[in-house]
């Protein structure tokens, strides 16, 4: 089973009056790739068509296949396909993910081409010892996808709007973005392929009502339960798994015999499987021969489509709806055409999936779509997405505390004020992780900073405000405030590999080290402590000798985190004072919670 990958373009028509900007759309997919170029153009009673475009070889469908030869060349496409050595496909699995993670190492054990570790601890590829990464591999694609978009309009495509699957974590869409970048697009967009799938379906409906996106592609698997009403398209929830997929099911068969007995067995009832010269003997070679019913390829991938009925129950739960609820089933890629997914599907939601819209070209026509509304040519469409994980950082204990749940509707800010778990502390780490499990540990570390700069306190008393911002593509943008000194640092997320702490240094350092704060954060902060005091402390750490250096840090610390504690307070209270709100940004109460 190959991913699917597809290509929409928005484009002036001089004939009728359209489109003002040429724009693309992209469906990320994991194998085969569904190359589809759609040109939204209105007619002159302002419905909105489209035309799908073949691709260079004359298919509307394109094998999502990379391949190198011995001589460097590289082959995308079905050329690919047909080139055995040295060729990647589904590797949107990896996108994002790291060396070490359980999916990854299973994967390993499932693909002919070579997975290794990057520098960074990702999952990169390798072939003729070379390596790639996820995101080059899908920028080859993408290439290629640029290039018949090109074809059609008669000059350079710049502008695309991706979609990824729903539950793709932030370091898999920012790699998405990154394919796109390498290609030579500009990423304005990138959107969920249920979302897109709906925007398809719902454009031309005027009936308000609550859907069901059921998305099972190559590789990954979505749901999504969206209400469509006057033209605005609500994410009310979404849950999948970014490891189930059609190369799962042909993980059950045999490799080289799955596509074609797929196909046949949505038409009829049986099928032959022929693997010729498997192995030689002393009696010449062998092959293999044999029929598979379809009922024999059900039983073997129930299992599989069992899967997905958890993460739809999940979906609807989070939803807040029933199955009596929901007033269409929507099945989007090519896994759906299997007659158990969708004999599946209709014993879940008690009615039979839609026929309206074409499973292969859904999501490819979404994306044009939003394409349309980005350029602002489609003016009656508002599009309400939301975050799939929860997200928050890792506090005391190594507990995971959230700033913002799952289905939250994005774009959203959110913001939460933490405070120091040791006296005297002067800066911070902040784990930034996404996820659902109670423990930090347990869910995907998306990256971690320092705020630094933080005056000595006692613990509870500093102030550090973290925000949450997730843009409309999905993508997360972490910073962190001192609020006492107004100290503000905007964090780009970064890949945990590679990070290192500093070596811890030994107790006498660390007793020299007190005593030079003190004297240099005095010094900065002379003016709000009162004289008689901070002259006071001085005048003890003067007198101490080297022979009880140890005792008089310990006592110098006491008293300077009391003179700091009340400089802190009394910048607080004028930053306060001067009223810097208004931001319109949402917050939490201020309740600290130890960092």
């Amino acid at each position: 089973m190959w991913g699917c990958f597809q290509l929409g373009v928005i484009k002036n028509k001089p004939v009728m009056k359209l489109m003002q900007e040429s724009f693309c759309g992209y469906r990320f997919l994991t194998a085969q790739l569904i190359s589809i170029v759609v040109v939204p153009f209105y007619t002159p009673t302002r419905s909105l068509e489209v035309r799908m475009l073949e691709n260079a070889e004359g298919a509307r469908t394109t094998p999502s296949v990379v391949s190198f030869t011995a001589d460097g060349e590289q082959l995308v496409g079905m050329p690919a396909v047909t080139n055995p050595n040295n060729t990647f496909y589904a590797t949107k699995r990896l996108t994002g993910r790291r060396y070490d993670d359980p999916e990854v190492q299973k994967d390993i054990k499932n693909v002919p081409f070579k997975i290794v570790r990057a520098s960074s601890g990702d999952a990169w590829v390798e072939a003729h010892g070379k390596l790639y990464s996820p995101s080059q591999i899908g920028a080859f694609v993408l290439m290629k996808m640029k290039e018949t978009a090109e074809n059609y309009l008669g000059h350079t495509a710049k502008n695309a709007v991706i979609t990824v699957p729903a539950y793709f974590n932030d370091s898999q869409r920012q790699a998405t973005k990154d394919a796109g970048q390498i290609s030579g697009l500009n990423v304005l967009r990138v959107i969920n392929e249920p979302t897109a799938a709906a925007l398809a379906y719902g454009l031309d409906k005027s009936e308000d009502k609550i859907i069901a996106v059921y998305d099972l592609g190559g590789g990954t698997f979505d749901i999504s339960i969206l209400e469509i009403q006057k033209g605005v398209f609500e994410v009310k929830s979404t849950n999948g798994d970014t490891f189930l997929g059609g190369e799962d099911f042909d993980q059950a068969l045999v490799r080289e015999a799955a596509k074609k007995a797929k196909c046949e067995l949505s038409s009829s009832v049986q099928t032959d499987i022929n693997l010729p010269y498997l192995t030689m003997d002393a009696s010449g070679p062998r092959h293999l021969n044999m029929k598979l019913t379809r009922a024999q390829f059900e039983g073997i991938v129930t299992d599989l489509i069992r899967r997905t009925i958890v993460p739809c129950q999940k979906a609807m739960q989070d939803a807040e709806v029933s199955k009596s609820d929901i007033g269409e089933v929507i099945l989007v890629v090519r896994m759906t055409r299997m007659p158990k997914v969708q004999q599946t599907m209709q014993d879940l939601f008690g009615q039979a999936p839609s026929k309206a819209v074409d499973p292969d070209e859904a999501v490819a026509i979404g994306a044009a779509i939003q394409g349309g509304v980005l350029a602002g040519d489609v003016t009656d469409v508002l599009l309400l997405d939301v975050t799939p994980l929860s997200l928050g950082i890792e506090t005391l204990g190594g507990v995971f505390t959230k700033l913002i749940n799952r289905n939250t509707t994005i774009p959203t800010k959110k913001s939460q004020v933490f405070s120091t778990a040791a006296d005297g502390q002067t800066q911070v780490e902040i784990k930034v992780c996404q996820g659902e499990r109670e423990i930090a540990g347990d869910n995907k570390l998306l990256g971690q900073f320092t705020l630094i700069g933080i005056p000595p306190a006692p613990r509870g008393v500093p102030q550090i405000e973290v925000t949450f911002d997730i843009d409309a593509n999905g993508i997360v943008h972490v910073s962190a405030k001192d609020k006492g000194t107004g100290c503000e640092q905007q964090i780009v997320i970064q890949s945990s590999g590679g990070l290192s702490k500093d070596d811890i240094e030994n107790m006498v350092k660390n007793a020299e080290k007190i005593i030079h704060d003190t004297e240099t954060k005095m010094e900065e902060f002379k003016d709000q402590l009162p004289a008689d005091e901070c002259n006071k402390d001085l005048a003890r750490k003067d007198s101490e000798t080297g022979e009880n250096i140890k005792q008089a840090a310990s006592s110098l610390q006491q008293a300077s985190l009391k003179l700091f504690e009340m400089a802190y307070k009394k910048m607080a209270s004028e930053r306060e004072g001067s009223g810097s709100s208004g931001t319109g940004e949402q917050k939490e109460d201020q309740k600290e919670e130890k960092q």
